[in-house]
């Protein structure tokens, strides 16, 4: 008997996917995450363009995780052009980043996540019963947005970051508008995580391996080497010797493999990799909410995402609580031919850029590498996984089961779908 469960639009992801599940007899025969949205060929139109415009346009990816791209650029570029940061300037990129990462996690666990484990189809449901933790989500997520906008020039797509730096810096009272945010909405956060670490998590085992950045002395955000589960452990240039990317023609984004085998990266893989870093009081926590690595339920990553918006918050009063501004908001540049590599992790995982820039500083070569490409197949691995739950139960479950797989890992398609081959002949 042949059954098949067909998602024709994937509901409360970032952009437009399809799913197909197909059963022959007891055997699940195949499972296609399909990324349909159109290409949108970033790497294309950054050739010719100059390494300053690279920030700005590649923001443009993403609504979400805009700060990420830039981050990504911006140290590609960097290591492109020989240029080192001071740490105050570090340190402000990194207080961005925070902001990222807690706005684009309290999105995906209250509006985009939660609604999964309440059975229902939007987080206005989830409103209509708790309306008291939609409105304590959004306050955290409003305090994120902040920062982006203060740091970042506007909440959406900023545009106050360069390579060598920013445009400009805060002012004091900035900075204390942004810390007196966070602080306000600290134990909300907390009171939210423990909140949903009473939801009740499907069962699932999969030790994927697990990738993601690592500096040895903090918790990955925008350095580091590049390390798994398995043992890799390389310099960031080193990531095309170990890392490949593959078309399949269901799929408008690459496929993106280590060794010729799937991956993960993203919440999951920090916090396993890394959970040593996280300070004692959030790792303290994670044991209360019974997320002790190796955490492998993919379903209990809305937890872990939780941890992460913590430190972000902590994170970022204690960067800012001792920030002094230095003289200048960015370090000169002097262009020149060369190659760069940079990788920050994202929400979602490492996003990987390198950039060939020639002697005026034009982009010759650009390739970009988003978590969702890299983290697909690890999606269809969990269907695979699950297969027998969802062959026995009827469409409707099964359906919102196999959808919550998928939202599991907090997919950006819009992010995936900027392949393109260019082949450039010269006459």
């Amino acid at each position: 008997m042949k059954r098949t469960i067909q998602v024709d639009y994937l509901a409360r992801v970032e952009g437009e996917g399809a799913l197909s599940l197909t059963w022959e007899g007891e055997e699940l025969s195949e499972v296609a995450l399909s990324i349909f949205e159109p290409p949108r060929f970033f790497e294309g139109f950054l050739v010719g363009r100059s390494c300053m415009e690279v920030a700005d346009i590649t923001a443009r990816i993403c609504g979400i995780c805009p700060v990420a791209y830039q981050m990504s650029a911006c140290r590609a570029i960097e290591d492109a052009l020989d240029v080192e940061l001071p740490d105050a300037l570090h340190t402000l990129r990194r207080v961005l980043y925070c902001g990222e990462w807690i706005e684009s996690h309290v999105l995906h666990m209250a509006l985009l996540h939660t609604p999964d484990f309440f059975g229902v189809d939007d987080a206005m449901a989830v409103a209509r019963m708790h309306g008291d933790k939609v409105r304590a989500a959004l306050a955290v997520k409003k305090a994120g947005n902040g920062i982006v906008g203060t740091l970042g020039g506007r909440e959406i797509h900023p545009i106050n970051v360069k390579p060598g730096g920013f445009w400009r810096l805060p002012r004091k009272a900035e900075v204390r508008s942004v810390i007196d945010s966070l602080v306000a909405q600290r134990d909300h956060m907390e009171a939210l995580l423990r909140w949903m670490g009473g939801f009740d998590f499907p069962e699932l085992d999969r030790p994927h391996t697990l990738v993601c950045l690592d500096n040895g002395r903090t918790y990955p955000f925008m350095e580091g080497r590049v390390i798994s589960s398995r043992g890799l452990d390389v310099e960031v240039a080193e990531w095309p010797l170990h890392f490949a990317e593959e078309h399949v023609a269901r799929s408008n984004a690459l496929h993106a493999r280590l060794h010729g085998e799937t991956y993960l990266t993203g919440p999951m893989a920090r916090f396993n990799l890394c959970f040593e870093r996280l300070p004692e009081s959030l790792q303290r926590l994670a044991l209360e909410l019974g997320i002790a690595p190796p955490v492998t339920n993919p379903f209990r990553s809305l937890l872990v995402r939780g941890i992460e918006v913590l430190y972000a918050i902590d994170e970022a009063i204690g960067l800012l609580s001792t920030w002094t501004a230095p003289e200048q908001a960015a370090v000169p540049l002097h262009y020149k031919a060369g190659v760069g590599h940079g990788a920050s992790e994202a929400p979602r995982g490492l996003l990987y850029h390198r950039y060939e820039l020639d002697d005026n500083g034009l982009v010759t070569v650009a390739t970009i590498v988003p978590p969702t490409s890299q983290n697909q197949l690890a999606m269809e691995a969990d269907l695979r996984a699950l297969g027998p739950q969802l062959r026995v139960l009827d469409e409707d479950t099964a359906t919102r089961l196999a959808e919550q797989t998928i939202r599991n890992h907090d997919p950006c398609i819009s992010c995936a779908t900027h392949f393109l081959s260019l082949k450039r002949t010269h006459r």
